[in-house]
């Protein structure tokens, strides 16, 4: 649990936190990108839309507000948790990190996650953690392998170096990810077509049972850097390994480690 869940900025010691377990990534399917586009941008016009209304009419005080801001993407709480019901679903238009030359921060949550991620063209979300991810086969029709490749977490404190674990989720493609709580995880888009559809199974916890001044879908986020990095520490996504990388790539099917 957080120390406070209306803290949005709480951070743990990198140097100090371990992992429990892994995520999980499994890649779906790759669109025509005509198709794939659509898609994205169907589901970012309801983020979008969302965020105009609350712009010209402010949700009032103590009542659900369903657009937020992350740090990687404007949010649409599309289902929020009730009582009887602790989870809930957002929908998130990611952020260009090349147009705003910010990287998001590792981070992790104290409830699981289920996150879809989808590209459009010319885009691509570098998925990254603190433990090496596991990448399930692929779906059928799915056959080219996804890129990975280690390198060393950026803003660590003077002399401090832990290894950062990434996988790269190509344009027009359809990738799910499964997300252990207490495990670190980053995401960072590069490019305009992207969207996450994450269901939250446990996220009321704070809410409902710490008794959370407000909703706030932050609840149970807790970073792990105090400064964000910039666009240069994450952007990188061509085939060879970014400078400062080991180069490594962990096996495709590594079994769980808990």
């Amino acid at each position: 649990m957080k120390r406070s869940p209306d803290h949005e900025d709480e951070i743990l010691d990198v140097q100090r936190h371990q992992d429990p377990g892994r995520n999980q990534l499994t890649p779906v399917v790759k669109l025509p990108p005509n198709v794939a586009l659509a898609v994205v941008d169907a589901l970012t016009g309801l983020v979008r839309a969302a965020h105009r209304t609350e712009k010209a009419s402010p949700t009032p005080a103590g009542a659900l507000k369903q657009a937020q801001e992350f740090e990687e993407g404007d949010v649409f709480l599309l289902e929020p948790p009730f009582e009887g019901f602790f989870a809930d679903r957002y929908l998130m238009d990611f952020y260009d990190t090349t147009a705003r030359d910010i990287c998001s921060r590792m981070h992790l949550h104290t409830g699981l996650r289920f996150v879809r991620m989808m590209t459009g063209p010319d885009t691509t979300i570098r998925v990254s953690s603190l433990s090496p991810i596991t990448v399930r086969p692929a779906a059928g029709g799915w056959t080219d392998p996804l890129r990975t490749f280690t390198d060393a977490l950026p803003g660590t404190p003077t002399g401090a170096h832990r290894d950062r674990h990434n996988v790269i989720v190509p344009p027009n493609s359809w990738v799910d990810m499964q997300i252990p709580r207490g495990v670190s995880h980053q995401f960072n888009a590069v490019g305009p077509h992207a969207v996450i559809d994450s269901v939250h199974p446990e996220e009321s916890i704070e809410t409902l049972r710490e008794g959370m001044s407000g909703y706030r879908m932050m609840a149970q986020t807790i970073f792990l850097a105090k400064d964000k990095s910039p666009a240069t520490t994450c952007a990188d996504v061509d085939e060879s390994p970014p400078a400062g990388s080991t180069g490594s790539t962990p096996p495709p099917d590594v079994p769980l480690s808990r």
